[in-house]
């Protein structure tokens, strides 16, 4: 694997030990001085990388890797001897997440010169910050409002009426449709649409008839919103993303759903309408949630699970059949049909 070119002047200085353990709050065991201005996994780190390590059984690994700087767990036991000749170790709290934050300083590809491009159109009744970007092929509707620092990528969309925050980065050939709000620091990925209507419709004898959705999308501070992934405007009330919410590529997020703050949501995830998703919950990738459905805070929903009752309590949630060899699995499809068939 290639490594990514550092992304500022200080990153490409690097980072020693001891400004590692100002940043991140942690002490320095070994040389403090040793500096590192990389990130690499510990098995092929070498000694101008940082690595981490999370657990007690891996940091016998550290003797074998050639990591300049790891960063490992305060509260793991030590040998006597780690830290003290080949590598500088720096113990803090959460060693993946001051790895997260290190490679935001390193490697982030979102820095940019403010203007609007050749190629862009602005409606003149929008309005756009003069610290913001807006890159050619991107449309700007009447009455948005760009906010300082925000970056739009090329061939993306912005209706009427919508409004991004500050230091806002949306990636090329984003649709943000008419009236969405977006608060501060929101990241969106490709291809993702936000605000299309929801899917709204009234059974009229044989026909439907679409129920128009005159809702928005609201969505706060710190979300990231993956590729392709779409969320849709409320029917009569408004779609609501939390702040600091993850979201995956390739997630569908119906109209009226509420997801609460810190929520992280894996690929392929699809809840539909009016479903409320709690604070601080992790869904794991294609799970499904059925409509006006509630999920309490702290929720954990593992990968593929289908949840079609509301989830009162906070804990663990599973369903699905893990995968077994075929001729298995139809021998136990057999007893399962039946058991549908017995008399009580």
């Amino acid at each position: 694997m290639t490594s990514l070119p550092p992304c500022s002047d200080s990153a490409e200085a690097g980072f020693s030990a001891a400004e590692l353990a100002e940043l991140f709050d942690g002490d320095v065991v070994g040389d403090p001085a040793r500096r590192a201005h990389g990130l690499a996994p510990l098995y092929r780190a070498g000694a101008s990388d940082v690595a981490f390590v999370l657990t007690q059984r891996h940091l016998e690994a550290i003797r074998r890797s050639g990591a300049g700087i790891v960063l490992v767990h305060a509260g793991l036991t030590l040998p006597a001897d780690l830290g003290h000749h080949d590598h500088s170790l720096v113990l803090v709290a959460n060693p993946r997440a001051a790895f997260a934050r290190l490679s935001s300083l390193m490697y982030s590809p979102r820095g940019f010169s403010p203007g609007v491009e050749d190629g862009a159109m602005v409606h003149p009744t929008a309005t756009v910050d003069v610290s913001a970007r807006i890159c050619s092929g991107t449309t700007v509707g009447p009455a948005s409002r760009i906010g300082a620092g925000v970056h739009i990528g090329a061939g993306a969309f912005i209706g009427a009426g919508v409004e991004i925050g500050c230091d806002g980065y949306l990636y090329p050939n984003c649709v943000i449709m008419d009236g969405t709000r977006i608060g501060r620091r929101v990241v969106i990925q490709p291809g993702a649409v936000i605000g299309a209507d929801g899917f709204g419709f009234a059974l009229d004898g044989a026909a439907w008839v679409k129920v128009e959705q005159i809702g928005a999308v609201v969505i706060g501070d710190d979300v990231e919103v993956g590729a392709n992934t779409t969320i849709d405007r409320g029917a009569l009330d408004d779609t609501v993303i939390g702040d600091g919410v993850k979201i995956d590529n390739l997630v569908h997020i119906a109209h009226n759903v509420i997801i609460g703050d810190h929520t992280a949501i894996a690929g392929c995830v699809g809840i539909a309408g009016s479903a409320r998703i709690g604070r601080h919950c992790a869904i794991g990738g294609g799970a499904g949630i059925l409509g006006h459905l509630e999920i309490a805070d702290d929720v954990t929903i593992h990968a593929m699970t289908l949840v079609t009752r509301s989830i009162r309590e906070p804990g663990v949630y599973s369903s699905g059949v893990p995968h077994q060899r075929a001729g298995v699995w139809n021998r136990n499809l057999a007893a399962l049909r039946r058991l549908g068939r017995s008399k009580p």
